[in-house]
């Protein structure tokens, strides 16, 4: 049972899924033609390596690898649908994620810790104050930017996605057929999601920077980026420990937030949809066994 807990997960792509294993990951994708095409790949050595087993220390390493395996198949998908054959890996992958995420770091980190820094130093506010300022500024800025681009019509479609791989995992959890139209019944909710990841990751950090107290600005705005480390290892555990679980009626409450969130991030996908996360479920698994040895 515990590979079904916390063994698979997933990611919308255009107009695809990426659905990854323990070994491996897959991405189906509807081409322009109405085709599914499928792309298999076997997972680096890091996910079967001793790091991968040390708590908080492997969500910060795992964590990065993700990011660059989500990056990939976005570009992977994006050239299915212009039919041109541009790789982005090695160097020009990690370049490309680590500006995204210099760009997120600043828009939700650094923005709010400055902030809150002259809040405190020109309204006098104690640190406490500031932080909690500083915190509601980014919770804010995360559920804003998530709601605003919800109305992009691109963005409506990758969320439908979204909701198709979730309902394909919460078929598969329960032990339900792989149809599209069993799978359509199941909630478009998922408590292992990155959406869940970065709220919890935004509420943990209120915690973490009050806790440090009153600080020069420079160093604030420091800690901010020398802490999203360990703010990643913590909500990586949290969501592993909370999908462990999920029997418990405290454990449920206490999610409520993070599946709420999803509202924002998910759609009701329609059947095609259904079909291609239905196709990367089932092509991870066998990419599972083909990558076995």
């Amino acid at each position: 049972m515990e590979d079904r807990i916390i063994t698979y997960g997933g990611q919308a792509v255009i107009e695809g899924v990426m659905m990854r294993g323990r070994k491996a990951f897959a991405i189906a994708m509807r081409a322009p033609d109405g085709r599914i095409v499928v792309h298999q790949e076997k997972l680096g050595g890091i996910y079967r390596s001793r790091i991968a087993k040390i708590p908080f220390l492997r969500g910060m390493i795992l964590l990065w690898d993700a990011l660059g395996i989500g990056m990939r198949a976005l570009t992977i998908s994006a050239n299915t649908q212009t039919g041109e054959d541009q790789k982005l890996e090695g160097p020009a992958l990690y370049l490309t994620l680590g500006v995204s995420l210099t760009i997120g770091i600043g828009l939700f980190f650094l923005l709010p810790a400055g902030l809150g820094g002259l809040a405190e130093k020109y309204l006098t506010w104690n640190a406490w104050w500031s932080n909690l300022l500083e915190g509601a500024l980014r919770l804010a800025l995360l559920v804003g930017y998530i709601w605003a681009i919800g109305f992009m019509p691109d963005v409506k479609r990758l969320f439908a996605y979204h909701g198709a791989e979730h309902k394909t995992i919460n078929a598969f959890e329960a032990g339900a057929e792989l149809t599209p139209e069993s799978v359509a019944k199941f909630s478009l909710e998922h408590p292992r999601c990155g959406t869940a990841f970065l709220l919890t990751l935004v509420v943990a950090s209120i915690f973490l920077f009050t806790l440090l107290g009153p600080l020069p600005f420079a160093w604030r705005l420091i800690s901010r980026v020398l802490l999203l480390p360990v703010l990643a290892g913590i909500a990586l555990e949290y969501i592993r420990w909370t999908a462990n679980h999920l029997n418990s009626p405290l454990v449920r409450w206490m999610i409520k937030p993070n599946l709420a969130l999803q509202r924002l991030t998910t759609r009701e996908p329609d059947s095609s949809m259904l079909e291609v996360a239905i196709k990367s479920f089932n092509s991870m698994r066998e990419a599972e066994q083909k990558f076995a040895v």
